[in-house]
């Protein structure tokens, strides 16, 4: 076989199709080191058994200023004074800093407070469909994917109406800035986020309101020692987090389903598999492409390849979930798949908060979706739908369907 070489991985053309390249590193080079956009070397691991081994193992530190030299964190990207606060949140931190942030969203954010959100999620459900059902065709992200799960955070949260689309182009912002120059033409948008962000944090402690933001605003003032930093860099995660991946599921799972036109009808005749449809449209589409950054604490010997301390891993949550080590026929869409230990949602500390809202979004949006919209079909060729070029998730710019 001729080496492997690198590839743009932003690319349209990857993002659309990343998996039989993940298949070749997987059975030539399951930990591959190669360089990001903005010139980092990164080791990538994408075999089932190593990405699970390095999400659990605790030499594979997210705070990156533990462990790296001065020369190693001269070459890091560059990030403005007012937005290092952002570094501090749930997801890049490590014990006990992380444990303790855990627990404080853990005392608001609730299986029984998500469960108590269905009626809520159904009627956003209904009311964003009812508004497209005469037109005969719609953008499923535009329409539904994207507002379903953004309406459902910014309630949650507190964040006011008006505010909500600035929020999303803050999020897909900070999604794609992938090199210093995207940073740099970010920067007025991020600044003034930051700026409202603060506002809203003051807004909430002056006039409390049942929401989430006000819960956690109050934990702070109780004494659980949340800095105003770190319930700004909350806040972040929980947006971008609490609605980014969701749009992806709804409308890489609309489209797989719609490419697979026997797995729909199944899904159509029986709802009652709808949560294991769910499960493998994670497994099968990855709305979440990479786990956040990781960085070796030490050296590290993996798959024959040592991993130097300081040194970027991304995990690669896609290539894991289609490795046929682990899943049988891997490429193949089964809405029965059983058992299905998908990593969608990642593995160890770190697990996503979320996945019971992102699961209860995914089950209420696809229900919902094909029940109001029977003849549901995809309205552009397969080759012409766009990819949002970010490293972590994996999305749909657009999905025009009609019906």
């Amino acid at each position: 076989m001729p080496p492997i070489t690198p590839v743009d991985i932003l690319a349209p053309a990857f993002k659309a199709d990343p998996f039989p390249y993940y298949a070749r590193l997987r059975a030539e080079a399951p930990v591959f080191r190669t360089k990001l956009e903005d010139g980092r070397t990164v080791y990538f691991i994408t075999r089932y058994d190593d990405v699970v081994s390095v999400l659990k193992d605790p030499r594979f530190v997210k705070d990156r200023t533990k462990v790296l030299t001065p020369e190693q964190e001269a070459k890091q990207p560059w990030v403005p004074a007012f937005l290092k606060p952002l570094e501090r949140n749930m997801l890049d931190v490590d014990e006990p800093d992380h444990r303790r942030l855990r627990n404080l969203i853990h005392q608001v954010f609730t299986p029984r407070m998500v469960e108590d959100m269905r009626a809520r999620v159904q009627a956003i459900a209904d009311e964003l469909l009812a508004k497209v059902a005469l037109r005969g065709r719609m953008d499923i992200v535009r329409d539904f994917a994207l507002p379903l799960p953004l309406t459902v955070i910014a309630e949650l949260l507190g964040i006011p109406e008006a505010a909500r689309p600035r929020y999303h182009r803050f999020s897909s912002a900070l999604m794609q800035t992938t090199s210093n120059l995207k940073m740099m033409l970010s920067l007025p948008l991020f600044w003034f986020m930051v700026r409202d962000l603060r506002a809203l944090i003051a807004e909430k402690r002056a006039r409390p309101r049942d929401d989430l933001l006000t819960a956690l605003v109050q934990a702070e003032q109780e004494g659980s020692h949340l800095s105003e930093n770190e319930l700004l860099a909350m806040i972040v995660l929980l947006t971008v987090a609490g609605h980014e991946t969701t749009v992806n599921l709804i409308a890489s799972g609309t489209l797989a389903l719609l490419q697979h036109p026997r797995e729909l009808e199944r899904l159509q005749k029986d709802p009652t598999l709808l949560k294991s449809a769910i499960e493998e449209l994670l497994r099968f589409t990855n709305p979440v492409e990479m786990a956040t950054e990781r960085y070796a604490s030490e050296d590290v010997e993996l798959g024959g390849v040592t991993i130097p301390r300081g040194e970027l891993v991304l995990v690669v949550l896609a290539s894991a979930n289609r490795d046929a080590a682990q899943f049988e026929d891997p490429d193949k869409l089964d809405i029965t798949r059983d058992p299905n230990r998908h990593v969608a949602f990642g593995q160890g500390i770190h697990y996503c908060l979320g996945a019971p809202l992102a699961r209860l979004e995914g089950q209420i949006a696809l229900a919902t979706l094909l029940r109001t919209l029977p003849g549901l079909r995809l309205d552009a060729a397969p080759n012409t739908l766009r990819w949002r070029p970010t490293y972590i998730v994996r999305g749909l710019e657009a999905l025009p369907v009609a019906f």
